[in-house]
Order: C-alpha cells, then sequence, then structure tokens
C-alpha cells in the first residue's frame, strides 16, 4: 500500500511538472537518476520514456501493475476427442459463469463424419474449416478443472434462419434473470474464395437465443442482432465474436471486424467495435468512435475498477497487450505480456453486476487449434489458464517478465527453403564482389 501512495503521488508531481518546456541546458545539468523512487525530485525532467513509466502506466514496475500477468495453463479433463482424428473438436468458449453451485461454459462444437476439408470439398456433412457444421454445447464443472459435457444448446436452426450453416463462437450474458447467448450465425461454408470486386466471405452476422435458466431450452430470435455496416463501412462484411457486459443499466457488445485488404499475413485488419442497447434483443446502437480498439484477432475483455481491460492476442500493431478504457470506449495499453489465451472466456465475476469497482479475473478456458499437430486432421481442444489480473489477489509468481521458453520451440520457428535460397543468393553476391 506504501508503494502504492508513493506511485500515485509521483505520478501526479510528474504530470504537472512534465508539461513545462524543457531547457537543453537545464537537462545537461542534471544530476543522476536516483536509486530510489521516493528519492525523486518532482521537478526533475524526463525522458520520454521515463514519463511513459508514470503517466501511461498504474505503476513503474511490473510486479505492481495489475494489469500485468503471466498465464499458467493446465489440461481439462471430462472431454473426448475421438482419439485426434479431427472428426471433434470444442473452441471459442464464452465467459464463464458461476450458477446453480457450479460453474457453467459455451463453446463451439463440431462432431462430422471427417475433418475439415476446405470449401472445395465441404457438403451437407463435410465441414471447410474448423468452425464448420458446428452447434453450440454446454458444459458444467464444480473446480474449473474437470467438466461434464451436457449437450447441445443451440442447434443449427432450419433453412433460411441465420446459423443454418454452423454457429459458432458464442457468449453469454445474464439480464434480470435471463440468459442470453450471442453468437456466429454462418449461412455458407467458411472459407469461400473471394475476389477484390465481391469483397470478403464469411460474411456472418450475430445471432441470439435466450432462456430462463442456463440450462435450457433456449429460444432462437432468429433475426441478426447487429446490423452489418453500409457499403465501404469498416464492418459492412462481418461481424463476429460478440462480448455482452452490463454498464450504467445497459448492454455493452463488443465485436470483431475486419477491414482493408489482406495484408501479408493473410490477415484483414482485426479492429473491435461497440454497440449498445437497453435490452438485450436491441436494438443496438454503434458507437460514435468505432473501432475503439486497433487490433487482435481475439480478444479477451472484463471489466475492471471503473472500466473494461481487454487481453489483446495475434494481430494487429497492438497485439499481446493488456489494456484499460476506464470510460468504455477509449483504450489504452496497460502492459505488454505474452504467451496469451487464445480465443478465451474467462470468469468475470463483475461482468454483469454493473459494478464501478470490478475486481477482475483469474483464470478462464482457451482453445487450442490444430491439437494433434496434424494440419490434416485439424481440431481445436479446451484447456484452462490462470492469471493476475484481479485486484484482490495477490500473485507475485505471476509477475515475472522474465519466462524462459524450451530452446526447441525457438527452433521449431525454422527458415524455409525459399528463404535459405535467398540468403545462399545474397551470401554468394557479396563473396562475387569482393
Amino acid at each position: 500500500m506504501k508503494r502504492a501512495i508513493i506511485f500515485c503521488l509521483l505520478t501526479i508531481i510528474l504530470n504537472a511538472c512534465n508539461n513545462k518546456k524543457i531547457v537543453p541546458e537545464v537537462v545537461e545539468s542534471q544530476s543522476a537518476f536516483p536509486l530510489f523512487l521516493e528519492d525523486l525530485n518532482p521537478e526533475r525532467e524526463l525522458s520520454a520514456a521515463m514519463k511513459r513509466s508514470f503517466n501511461d502506466y498504474e505503476a513503474p514496475r511490473l510486479l505492481d501493475n495489475e494489469l500485468y500477468t503471466n498465464f499458467k495453463y493446465t489440461k481439462l479433463e471430462g472431454f473426448d476427442y475421438n482419439n485426434g482424428d479431427g472428426t471433434i473438436t470444442r473452441r471459442d468458449p464464452s465467459k464463464i459463469i458461476f450458477e446453480n453451485g457450479k460453474y457453467y461454459v459455451w463453446y463451439t462444437y463440431r462432431h462430422t463424419p471427417t475433418e475439415p476439408k476446405g470449401y472445395a470439398n465441404a457438403h451437407d456433412t463435410i465441414p471447410s474449416k474448423d468452425w464448420d457444421l458446428c452447434e453450440i454445447w454446454y458444459a458444467t464443472s464444480k473446480d474449473g478443472f474437470t467438466w461434464k459435457e451436457q449437450g447441445v444448446a443451440i442447434p443449427r436452426p432450419p433453412k433460411p434462419n441465420p446459423g443454418h450453416r454452423s454457429v459458432s463462437t458464442t457468449d453469454i450474458l445474464k439480464w434480470k434473470d435471463k440468459y442470453y447467448l450471442y453468437y456466429q450465425a454462418f449461412s455458407e461454408p467458411s472459407g469461400k474464395p473471394s475476389t477484390e470486386e465481391k469483397g470478403v466471405t464469411d460474411k456472418c452476422p450475430i445471432a441470439m437465443s435466450w432462456s430462463n435458466s442456463p440450462d435450457g431450452p433456449w429460444t432462437p430470435s432468429n433475426e441478426v442482432v447487429i446490423p452489418f455496416g453500409s457499403k465501404n463501412e469498416w464492418d459492412n462484411r462481418v461481424i463476429h465474436d460478440p462480448s455482452p457486459f452490463i454498464r450504467n443499466g445497459k448492454i455493452y457488445l463488443y465485436y470483431k471486424s475486419g477491414l482493408g485488404k489482406r495484408d501479408a499475413n493473410n490477415k484483414h485488419w482485426d479492429c473491435w467495435g461497440l454497440a449498445i442497447a437497453e435490452q438485450p434483443e436491441g436494438p443496438f446502437t454503434k458507437h460514435a468512435l468505432n473501432p475503439v480498439m486497433n487490433s487482435g484477432h481475439e480478444t479477451i475483455l472484463f471489466p475492471f475498477k471503473k472500466g473494461i481491460a481487454s487481453i489483446v492476442g495475434t494481430d494487429g500493431i497492438e497485439h499481446y497487450t493488456i489494456q484499460y478504457a476506464e470510460d468504455w470506449v477509449n483504450f489504452e495499453i496497460a502492459s505488454t505480456t505474452k504467451l496469451i489465451p487464445t480465443a478465451a472466456g474467462v470468469f468475470s465475476p463483475d461482468a454483469f453486476t454493473d459494478s464501478d469497482n470490478a475486481d477482475g479475473i483469474t483464470w478462464g478456458l482457451a482453445h487450442f487449434i490444430n491439437a494433434g499437430n496434424n494440419w490434416s486432421k485439424m481440431y481445436s481442444t479446451l484447456g484452462r489458464f490462470d492469471c493476475d489480473l484481479s485486484q484482490s489477489t495477490n500473485d507475485p509468481s505471476l509477475k515475472k517478465s522474465n519466462i524462459l521458453y524450451p530452446n526447441e520451440l525457438y527452433f521449431k520457428q525454422s527458415l524455409t527453403k525459399k528463404q535459405r535460397e535467398r540468403i545462399a543468393k545474397e551470401n554468394n553476391q557479396l563473396l562475387e564482389s569482393k
């Protein structure tokens, strides 16, 4: 607590003094930076990097930053994957809630006669992608490690309703003693080849079902919840990964879309938007500042203190960061980290409490793609992660910044044959020039 008070005081002082214009001769005459922060002169001029340490982060040291963590992973008990033949997959878990004396989670579930075969070979029973021909299933647990699968929650609806091809990537909302599942609703196989004129495929909207119990039955609305943007607007092609919360008595629903042409990594510029509604059914109004996040193919959101935090995963200029928006709109980087969980759902006790002092998170479930290390039989598995992104939990072992990985992990990232040939050509040109 004493350290936190010192940091707060230093931040206030430094914010005030750093607005002054820096005079080069004054900077040159400064004494060396002190060893202990409590000895820091509030009149001292600081470099841009040191200013960020005090102004942009919760605390200069990672150990004192409540929005910094490492992640620990544990395999789950209770799920069968048919010996890894690619016919069963579980992925994209929802937020986890605690009801009826147990934890509940919903996820994308596929059980097909074959593994994914690609768009060209897709059929009524043959999936194109790992998330094709899926349903939403759910499981329960007493401890978060061993789970009991309960079966289907949201089946594919009949044609022509949204999702008749596949329903996937769901998230849960509890609102006034009722439960709402939002999910992606595909009406054609994923991965259809596209042209620049036709735009991006997988044009997939968000649908919703509701229930009086987390065990169902679920009643589908069979309507698109958040409309696509108009032509040439950033979210006119895909609206994915719904993530609902309650704030100020309203539903705040974050979602992902992709804009621009494909980049070198064959990915779109993934950004995140916010839509707000008075009722779970909508209508949802998109925020005027959308996109509100500029990165993250898979982003994990949870209320923290007065605002909302996000763990930004792969893709984008700010990937592998943890961010925070006190106003729920304007996100700033709070820390950087690594080995981030993929497509995770978290146990966030304050997700629906509308609290102005949310505690944060300490665990959740994530998915692991290509679990069998065989892309021809691709399937995904669910696993647990633990972390310390909580005000009430204090686990210094999860605040380390020098995590070392096995040597084999690095050497698996080997050069391709084409890259080796390019390097050999460059070496020969250099030798010949001498």
